[in-house]
C-alpha cells in the first residue's frame, strides 16, 4: 500500500472508531458550561478542534519505547489523564528521525509502522473526551543520551552501544562530555524540515488533533535560534533572520500537509536567561511571524540552551512570557512552569495571561487533578468525567 492510500484508509479507520465519545457532555451542553463555570472551564476553541477546558498535559518524556513504538505503557499514560478530565494530552517530544530522539527509549514517528500503536492511544483518548496532541522533535546536540533511570543517565550512549552522533546547527557540544556534533549541511537541513513534514502527516494518520513542534529546551529547533547554540554564517545563522529561517520553514512545511481544520502549536523557549542569547523581544516577533504562517498557539517555556543559566524558579515563573507573547504577538499561548494548584490556573486564564495551562509533574502525581479543580473551583456545569466514574463523584455532592 503506497503512503498516500496508508494515510487515508488509517484516517477513515479512526474516524469510524471514534464518532461516538463516551463522556458525559455533548455539544448541547456547551451553552451551559460557559455559562456556569469558571474560565479554566470554558472550551477552547482552535481552526477546528474544540478543547473540553483549558487544562492540557504538558509532553513528558516517558523512556519507555523500543524502535520508537508506543506501547501499553503509552496507552495507559495518556488514559488516565484522558479519563482524568484534561482537555489536551500532548504525547511526549516524539522523534521524527531515529537520530532526533532524547534517548534509544523515546518515541518517534519516523516510518509508516510507528502509527497503528499510536492510534490505538489516541482513539482511547478522543473516545473520553479529550483532544490527543502530539509534539514532533529533533533532540539535536542533546540526542544519543541513556535514559534518566539508566545507571549512566544524561551521558551519551556509545556508538558501539546502538548510539548515534548528535547534530546541531554548529559543531558545538551542549556542555563539555560526549561527541562534536555533525553540523548540518544546508541539504541536511532541509531534509529535516522535510522529515518534519511527513512526521505530521503520519501524526494526522494515528489520530493525532493538535501538532506542536519543539523549538525549546536546547534541542535542534531552539538551537538554531538561539545565538549561543549557533554560529553559523551562512543563510541559516548569524542574524535574526539568519536563526529563524528553519523555524519558518519547518512551520510551513508542517502547516502546508496539516488539514485545514488541524491546529499547529510551536513551543519555545521565551528566552535563554542569559545576556546576549535568545530573548522575549526575539521570540514576540518571531511568534508574530509564525502567525502570519497559520501558527494557533505558542506554548511559552524558558531555558535549555546553556547550563550556564540562572534561572528564577518558582509558582508561575513563565507565565509573563506567555503573556507577553498574547498581549504583543496577537496570538493565543500556553502557560507552563510550577502551575500546580486549581485557584493558580484559574488566575492565569481568567485575568486573560494565557488561553491554556500546561501541567507536567503535577499530572503525573495527580492524574484526575482535573476533577479536583472542577470542584474545588466551584464549576456547576457537567464534570469532565467518564460515566463509568461519574457516580462516584455524584456522591460526593449529595
Amino acid at each position: 500500500m503506497n503512503r498516500r492510500l496508508f494515510f487515508q484508509s488509517a484516517l477513515a479507520v479512526g474516524l469510524a472508531a471514534t464518532t461516538a465519545t463516551r463522556i458525559g457532555w455533548s455539544r448541547a451542553q456547551e451553552g451551559e458550561r460557559r455559562a456556569g463555570s469558571p474560565s479554566l472551564f470554558t472550551p477552547l476553541q482552535l481552526r477546528g478542534v474544540t478543547l473540553r477546558n483549558r487544562v492540557a498535559m504538558s509532553p513528558m518524556c516517558q523512556y519507555s519505547s523500543e524502535d520508537g513504538f508506543a506501547n501499553d505503557w503509552h496507552l495507559a499514560h495518556h488514559a488516565a489523564r484522558a479519563v482524568g478530565g484534561v482537555g489536551l494530552l500532548i504525547a511526549e517530544a516524539t522523534g521524527v528521525v531515529p537520530e532526533g530522539r532524547i534517548t534509544p527509549n523515546c518515541l518517534g514517528i519516523w516510518k509508516d509502522q510507528h502509527v497503528p500503536a499510536l492510534r490505538r492511544m489516541t482513539d482511547f483518548v478522543t473516545a473520553n473526551g479529550a483532544v490527543p496532541g502530539i509534539q514532533l522533535a529533533h533532540a539535536g546536540v542533546k540526542g544519543s543520551r541513556h535514559r534518566p533511570l539508566h545507571p549512566q543517565r544524561n551521558r551519551y550512549v556509545p556508538l558501539e552501544e546502538g548510539g548515534w552522533l548528535p547534530v546541531g546547527p554548529t559543531a558545538k557540544r551542549y556542555g563539555s562530555d560526549g561527541p562534536v556534533p555533525h553540523e548540518l549541511t544546508v541539504p541536511e537541513i532541509h531534509e529535516v524540515t522535510n522529515a518534519f513534514a511527513a512526521a505530521a502527516e503520519r501524526s494526522i494518520a494515528a489520530g493525532f488533533r493538535v501538532v506542536e513542534l519543539h523549538f525549546a529546551h536546547g534541542y535542534l529547533g531552539h538551537s538554531f535560534l538561539s545565538p549561543l547554540m549557533n554560529e553559523r554564517e551562512d543563510d541559516y545563522g548569524g542574524s535574526f533572520e539568519g536563526r529563524v529561517r528553519f523555524l519558518i520553514e519547518t512551520v510551513r512545511a508542517v502547516r502546508a500537509v496539516l488539514p485545514e481544520d488541524a491546529p499547529l502549536f510551536v513551543r519555545l523557549s521565551c528566552t535563554d536567561w542569559v545576556e546576549g542569547g535568545w530573548s522575549l523581544d526575539d521570540s514576540v516577533e518571531a511568534s508574530r511571524r509564525m502567525k502570519e504562517e497559520g501558527v494557533d498557539l505558542v506554548d511559552c517555556s524558558t531555558g535549555g540552551a546553556t547550563r550556564d543559566a540562572s534561572i528564577p524558579v518558582g509558582p508561575d515563573y513563565q507565565v509573563p512570557f506567555a503573556e507577553r507573547i498574547r498581549k504583543d504577538a496577537g496570538i493565543a499561548t500556553g502557560a507552563v512552569g510550577l502551575i500546580t494548584e486549581p485557584a493558580q490556573a484559574e488566575a492565569i486564564v481568567a485575568e486573560g495571561r494565557a488561553d491554556l495551562v500546561l501541567l507536567g509533574r503535577q499530572l503525573l502525581r495527580e492524574p484526575h487533578w482535573s476533577l479536583r479543580a472542577w470542584g474545588e473551583l466551584g464549576a456547576t456545569t457537567p464534570a469532565p468525567i467518564a460515566p463509568e466514574y461519574a457516580w462516584a463523584l455524584a456522591e460526593t455532592r449529595r
